[in-house]
C-alpha cells in the first residue's frame, strides 16, 4: 500500500473518492466524470485493475457486451480504510461485497441516479461558468432529511451565477404513477431550507406525459415544486443541464439553472 500511495495520480484519488462515494460507474460514466477520452479512460482503468485498485463486472447480454461497471478493488478499499484511520478489509470481503453489488436488484437504479450526475459533470466541463457545485448520494440524503423523504440525489447546479440546489427521484418505469406522485408529500414535510425543487427524471416521454395527467388529477402538495424530464429527450436536448425540464402545472420547458427556488430554500456553500 505504501508504494501505491507514490503512484497514485489526483485523478486516481479523485476516482477512489468517487467510487467510495457512488460505488459504481459505467466506463463512459467515468470519461464523463473524470478523463474526457474514452481511449485514455481504458488505459488507465485497466492499469488500476491490474494493481488491484479497481475492480469491474458485467452480464453476459446478446448482441454486443455490455459495458463494464467499475468498482473499488481490494487496495483500493484497503487505500480508503487507512485515510480513515479504520481495519483495513480483506480482499475477500471486498470481493465479496463486488458480487453482491453485481447482483444487486437496484444495481440499473444506481447506474441511472450516477449517470444523471455524470452528465451533469460532463457538462460542466465543457461549458465555462457551469458547475456541479455538491452531489450528495442517497445515505447522505437520508441524514439530511431524516425519515421524511428518501431522495435518490442531492445536487447544486451553478450556472453564470445561479446556484439552483434540487433533489432527485430517478423512475425507471418499474413503479405505478400513483406511487411516484405519493413520494412527494415527503418533501412537502421538509423544513423550509430543504424545500429544493424535485426532479423527477423518467426513462421516457410516454411516461411523462402520463405522469403529468396523473398530478393534475391527484395535485402537487402545497410548497413543492416539482419538474420532470426524460432520459429520451434529453440526450438530444443538451443533457439535465439543457432546457428539458417541465414544471407540473407549466407548459413550456426551461433549463436546469432556470428552474425556480422557494424563497426560503437555502443551501451551506
Amino acid at each position: 500500500m505504501a508504494a501505491e500511495l507514490g503512484r497514485l495520480t489526483p485523478r486516481d484519488r479523485l476516482l477512489l473518492d468517487l467510487l467510495d462515494q457512488h460505488r459504481t460507474f459505467t466506463t463512459d460514466q467515468l470519461v464523463d466524470l473524470a478523463f474526457g477520452s474514452v481511449g485514455r479512460a481504458r488505459n488507465r482503468l485497466n492499469t488500476l485493475r491490474d494493481r488491484d485498485i479497481l475492480d469491474r463486472f458485467r452480464h453476459y447480454q446478446r448482441p454486443g457486451s455490455q459495458a463494464w461497471r467499475w468498482t473499488l478493488g481490494p487496495v483500493g478499499a484497503a487505500l480508503i480504510a487507512a485515510g480513515r484511520g479504520e481495519t483495513l478489509p480483506r480482499p475477500a470481503v471486498v470481493r465479496d461485497a463486488t458480487a453482491r453489488l453485481a447482483m444487486s436488484p437496484t444495481l440499473a437504479h444506481l447506474l441511472t441516479v450516477n449517470g444523471f450526475f455524470a452528465t451533469l459533470t460532463a457538462h460542466a466541463r465543457t461549458y465555462p461558468g457551469a458547475r456541479l457545485v455538491r452531489w450528495w448520494n442517497e445515505a447522505r440524503c437520508r441524514e439530511a432529511c431524516g425519515n421524511l423523504v428518501r431522495p435518490d440525489g442531492h445536487g447544486v447546479w451553478a450556472d453564470n451565477g445561479r446556484a439552483v440546489p434540487f433533489w432527485v427521484e430517478a423512475d425507471l418505469g418499474t413503479e405505478t404513477l400513483a406511487r411516484v406522485a405519493g413520494k412527494l408529500t415527503g418533501y412537502a414535510a421538509l423544513p423550509p431550507r430543504r424545500a429544493y425543487p424535485v426532479l423527477l427524471w423518467l426513462p421516457t416521454a410516454a411516461r411523462e406525459t402520463n405522469l403529468h395527467a396523473h398530478l393534475r388529477r391527484s395535485g402537487v402538495p402545497d410548497g413543492v415544486t416539482v419538474a420532470t424530464a426524460t432520459a429520451d429527450h434529453a440526450a438530444a436536448s443538451g443533457g439535465p443541464a439543457g432546457p428539458v425540464w417541465r414544471i407540473v402545472g407549466h407548459p413550456d420547458r426551461v433549463r436546469l439553472a432556470d428552474l425556480p427556488t422557494p424563497g426560503g430554500a437555502a443551501w451551506d456553500g
